[in-house]
């Protein structure tokens, strides 16, 4: 009979339907479907089995001995269906109690980080929260492919993500211990720091905001020297301290990552940084995310 191609779910229902009522006009009504439309469905499926399962005359319809076989078979089949879906909506649910949550560098130390995830697990027990270490280099395209459900980071940010603003901090330059406007002692003019090139980023790290973060332009708009790429804090850490290149780092830096060649030193005329909670703008309202986005806000507000 015909093509025999997989039959549809919906036209399982619909045989189903018309197994209950044996008449096309009652099941037709039932099924909120055109008598002529549930005919067709019906035809189709046959097709697609290859078996004629309905025997139609002009006030009933039977199935036929075939159809009689098949009927438990396709109430199996589409009770099957209908607990794979209930699973689905279940688990569906359940996903939307999990939290991932992204930290990037320094920021996994900052206080309020922690407040805040113990402000969402005390507010709602069933969120199952996650920490995952993202690097800098890796905190927007973390957000983006869905690695991570929220991030606390350092914005800038690009188009498409929404952020709260939790805390403020001037950044400091980042220079090899034995540099001398390092062994001055005091804060250094970002003005003086003209010559110096910046360790640069891999191609993919939105360049906004890594030319927020070498302060490229300076502010009498000359452009900055780059250095070399660097992937992650601890290779920028290591090559500044090799003297390969100077960056800027949030000031919480000087405690969390103080290493051996390395020095913190304050700088007048560069902007601050803020530190922020960020998602994806078109997950703003899943149940999970909100009560981060509640917990921190309430903090925010205390």
């Amino acid at each position: 009979m015909g093509d025999r191609r997989e039959p549809s779910i919906h036209q399982l229902r619909l045989l189903l339907g018309l197994a209950a009522h044996l008449h096309f006009g009652r099941a037709a009504e039932a099924l909120r479907i055109s008598q002529s439309a549930l005919s067709m469905q019906i035809r189709a499926l046959e097709d697609r089995l290859g078996v004629r399962l309905v025997e139609r005359t002009s006030r009933t319809a039977e199935l036929t001995t075939a159809g009689r076989a098949l009927l438990p078979v396709i109430e199996e089949t589409v009770a099957a269906v209908d607990r794979l879906l209930e699973a689905a909506a279940a688990r569906s649910a359940d996903l939307d109690r999990e939290l991932v949550v992204g930290a990037v560098d320094t920021e996994a130390a900052m206080p309020h980080t922690a407040a805040i995830l113990r402000r969402v697990q005390t507010g709602d027990p069933s969120i199952r929260v996650s920490v995952r270490s993202i690097g800098f280099v890796d905190q927007i395209r973390a957000l983006t492919s869905g690695k991570v459900d929220v991030a606390f980071l350092r914005p800038p940010l690009p188009p498409g993500i929404e952020s709260l603003q939790l805390a403020t901090e001037p950044r400091v330059a980042c220079l090899p211990v034995n540099d001398p406007l390092a062994r001055a002692g005091r804060p250094v003019p970002l003005a003086r720091l003209a010559r110096h090139p910046v360790l640069d980023v891999p191609a993919g790290v939105p360049r906004d905001w890594w030319s927020f973060w070498a302060a490229d332009p300076r502010p009498d708009g000359t452009p900055v020297t780059y250095g070399p790429v660097v992937g992650d804090l601890e290779t920028l850490l290591r090559a500044v301290a090799d003297g390969r290149g100077i960056a800027f780092l949030p000031a919480a830096a000087r405690t969390t990552f103080a290493r051996p060649g390395v020095a913190y030193v304050d700088v007048t005329g560069l902007p601050p940084s803020t530190s922020a909670l960020a998602w994806l703008a078109e997950n703003s309202s899943a149940p999970a995310i909100a009560a981060i986005r509640a917990a921190a806000g309430s903090l925010l507000k205390a």
